[in-house]
């Protein structure tokens, strides 16, 4: 299934996808896809229903974040090689884990503002798992049954609050629009092999950042086990998993988003992002 929300920020509707990509309406079911209603037992009803019977959402509507409203919004760092080497660190051993703040999300189509005091934002194609259910102390086999499904992430970052105005990482990545996730929330039976899907970044019409999930240097199940040692996880919240090389701090010289830039996000299975960037007014 791809569950997604649609309508005016603030206004969202939950809503899915037919067979026929025609958007159906879900709020006579479920009242959005928030931490009380991002569960297994919702999932399973919403699997016994006849889409067809499901009033359909006519027009050009904004699709908002596939998920609102999370607990928690967990972040990988350096979790491809060559994207550690472009920022001159050591591939680490345990994985880098830090948060974004769940109010920097944004819908997958909505405008990325540069703050006011920004000289240094950047972008990072990512792929998030939404957590379906209570995890902790979870075996690396067993991951799977705690996740509700997988999405785009976006983990823009602001390099010079992130690097060099001390403390922790997540001042440089939790500004307002600094975490669109989506268009799609995708059930786990949507994918094809979550240790082969491709991602990449297009800006302005060039490619910028190309990868693979076979290329992490963590996977997707042991980063559950592994978060879930330290921190419970609870239905509905985001884990970001780490960008491959490609980003604009990497390059020589770094090469940061500007007012007018515009981004392309895809992963696959799970659709893509169009992004505008806009100077803050």
């Amino acid at each position: 299934m791809k569950l997604l929300r649609v309508g005016e920020h603030g206004k969202e509707i939950p809503a899915i996808l037919d067979n026929q990509n025609n958007i159906r309406n879900l709020s006579n079911i479920i009242t959005d896809f928030t931490t009380e209603n991002l569960n297994f037992e919702n999932l399973d009803k919403i699997k016994k229903l006849d889409l067809n019977s499901l009033p359909l959402i006519k027009g050009n509507l904004r699709i908002g974040p596939c998920v609102i409203k999370p607990a928690n919004f967990i972040a990988i760092g350096l979790n491809y090689k060559a994207h550690a080497e472009e920022t001159n660190s050591d591939a680490p051993k345990e994985p880098i884990v830090f948060n974004k703040s769940p109010n920097c999300i944004v819908g997958p189509n909505d405008n990325i503002v540069i703050p006011k005091n920004s000289k240094s934002l950047d972008h990072e194609v990512e792929i998030a798992m939404v957590i379906g259910k209570k995890a902790k102390y979870v075996k690396e086999d067993e991951a799977q049954k705690h996740v509700l499904g997988y999405c785009i992430c976006n983990d823009i970052s602001e390099r010079e609050w992130q690097k060099d105005r001390g403390g922790q990482w997540v001042k440089g990545k939790s500004g307002d629009t600094f975490g669109p996730v989506g268009p799609y929330l995708v059930t786990k039976d949507e994918i094809d092999n979550l240790f082969n899907l491709n991602l990449s970044l297009d800006l302005n019409g060039k490619r910028r950042q190309t990868g693979n999930t076979s290329l992490m240097i963590f996977n997707f199940n042991f980063l559950i086990s592994h978060i879930s040692q330290f921190i419970t996880l609870m239905p509905g919240d985001i884990i970001t998993t780490g960008t491959p090389a490609g980003v604009g701090m990497g390059m020589t010289p770094p090469d940061y988003l500007k007012d007018g830039d515009e981004m392309i996000l895809r992963v696959d299975n799970l659709g893509e992002q169009k992004l505008k960037v806009v100077k803050e007014k």
